[in-house]
């Protein structure tokens, strides 16, 4: 992006709690979630490493794509279009300061432009804040606990293969392996 061009700033909004019934969702507690974030301005930093250029077309912001990418994955949101509804709900667009909700247009013409080398790039400030954390807790030692899931496909996908499948024996499937680092300050 040159220079002289402007750019969409990351802005979010505090929401004020209330329990009398009005404007229930079933994202409540995405709340704390969010002020958690913006204390530790992640959404700044990720506006930073994705700055978007403002032009009449672009309405938001790479840090307000991100993360309702992040809060919808955070809920069990899991598809562009199951996105696309987790981002008309009226909190979701409060917490993002979002004018309206994204489509799954958006979502994936914003994807494809970041490319492998967005995803290279967010995955090393991944890593880079996860460190941060570690090394901030003032742990000398770490506990990685490993485990395996099975999560079975239909069709030719690439990189399945049968094998162990307790709900669909026989079917072929993905094998991922998960670690976590376990201890009193938390997972990660």
């Amino acid at each position: 992006m040159s220079k002289n061009k402007q750019k969409i700033g990351y802005k979010t909004q505090n929401v004020k709690h209330s329990f009398t019934g009005t404007k229930l969702t079933k994202y409540a507690g995405l709340s704390p979630i969010m002020n958690f974030i913006n204390k530790l301005k992640i959404g700044e930093q990720i506006n930073e490493l994705f700055p978007t250029e403002k032009t009449n077309a672009v309405k938001f912001s790479n840090g307000q794509i991100m993360l309702s990418l992040l809060l919808s994955s955070l809920s069990g949101v899991n598809r562009a279009v199951r996105i696309a509804n987790f981002t008309a709900d009226s909190l979701v667009q409060t917490l993002l300061n979002l004018s309206k909700h994204l489509n799954k247009d958006v979502l994936g013409e914003r994807l494809k432009k970041f490319g492998q080398q967005g995803s290279v790039l967010f995955q090393e400030y991944t890593f880079k804040k996860v460190s941060q954390w570690i090394t901030e807790s003032g742990l000398t030692a770490i506990t990685i606990d490993c485990d395996s899931t099975v999560k079975t496909v239909y069709g030719n996908q690439q990189g399945a293969a049968k094998g162990y499948n307790p709900d669909k024996k026989g079917a072929k499937s993905y094998h991922p392996l998960l670690a976590f680092v376990s201890s009193p300050y938390g997972i990660m």
